[in-house]
């Protein structure tokens, strides 16, 4: 049985313009990597948290990766003392998935340690409280697809039915990351309470679409449907620049662009990686221009989520 493992899980993009809470994908990069080693203590205990500028707790009762490890260990009656050690490689309120990488490298680092007792099914339930201890939900959009790697629908929580999707193999991603904050909380407060029957088809119709162009590799058909009619057009005015980024990279040649989860990171797909670096390109100098620092990633979309390193 192993002593210690260490365990990289990447970042993801939710929502994907139209799949508002139903649709995700996972990145190659930015992500996080932690580090869990047995011990003699009886107790699941942070032992360093580095890369979060002192932002997370380090209390195990409190932190995403801890609390899943917990009620893992309590679930399997396992009493095993766990030494954690997370190193966060991402940037926290970024709407790339900060805290669903934590809880998804936390579940499958444990699992592996462990001997794997448990499917890659069975540990999403424990990545989801992970989130609803971060933002006092537990939803799947984010943590479903760092888990399971690529594309993944989530069809429905009650019961949970979550699909993962086959995507072309020469799609990529661009991800930019201003140096803003908006808060999930204020970013869902702002969204509509009801909306029009006409505005719920033409987005039925983009889902369907969509995914129907990632199952068929019809890239003009991807491109058609990335278009989100109910919560773009509200979110994106608490991103500067979002516009003239968006704009810019279907200028470029970019299949779509979108806000990234509740923001303010902004995505695009692209249909070679050629283009999805112009794109970066473009997006960083847009945000250097109104004196915005950024960060930019480029990669294919993650087949694979978590990964032993």
């Amino acid at each position: 049985m192993l002593d210690s493992i260490k365990v990289f899980a990447p970042a993801t993009v939710a929502n994907v313009t139209c799949g508002f809470d139903i649709l995700g994908f996972a990145v190659d990069q930015p992500g996080d990597e932690i580090t869990l080693k047995r011990s003699n203590s009886g107790k699941v205990k942070i032992i360093e948290i580095t890369g979060d500028d002192g932002a997370l707790p380090l209390d195990a009762d409190k932190n995403t990766s801890s609390v899943v490890i917990k009620m893992f260990l309590n679930d399997l009656r396992v009493d095993q003392g766990i030494d954690i050690y997370l190193d966060k490689k991402m940037p926290l309120g970024s709407g790339l998935g900060s805290s669903a990488a934590s809880s998804v490298a936390a579940i499958f680092a444990i699992n592996e340690l462990l001997g794997q007792p448990k499917s890659l099914q069975e540990l999403l339930p424990y990545a989801m409280e992970g989130e609803r201890v971060a933002c006092g939900a537990a939803h799947a959009d984010n943590v479903a697809p760092g888990l399971y790697g690529g594309f993944v629908l989530i069809r429905s929580y009650d019961p949970l039915d979550v699909i993962k999707l086959k995507t072309p193999e020469s799609l990529f991603c661009t991800l930019v990351h201003p140096h803003i904050e908006v808060k999930t909380k204020d970013a869902r407060e702002i969204l509509r309470k009801q909306i029009y029957l006409k505005d719920s088809v033409k987005q039925s119709g983009n889902v369907a679409g969509l995914v129907a162009g990632l199952l068929t590799s019809d890239y003009d058909l991807i491109s058609r449907s990335m278009h989100d009619h109910i919560v773009e057009p509200i979110r994106s005015i608490l991103i500067p620049g979002y516009q003239e980024v968006k704009d810019k990279a279907l200028e470029i040649g970019a299949l779509g662009a979108g806000i990234s989860g509740s923001g303010p990171s902004i995505f695009s797909l692209s249909k070679d990686e050629d283009t999805a670096q112009s794109v970066g390109f473009e997006m960083k100098r847009i945000y250097n221009d109104i004196d915005i620092e950024c960060e930019t990633y480029v990669s294919r979309v993650n087949q694979i989520g978590p990964r032993i390193i």
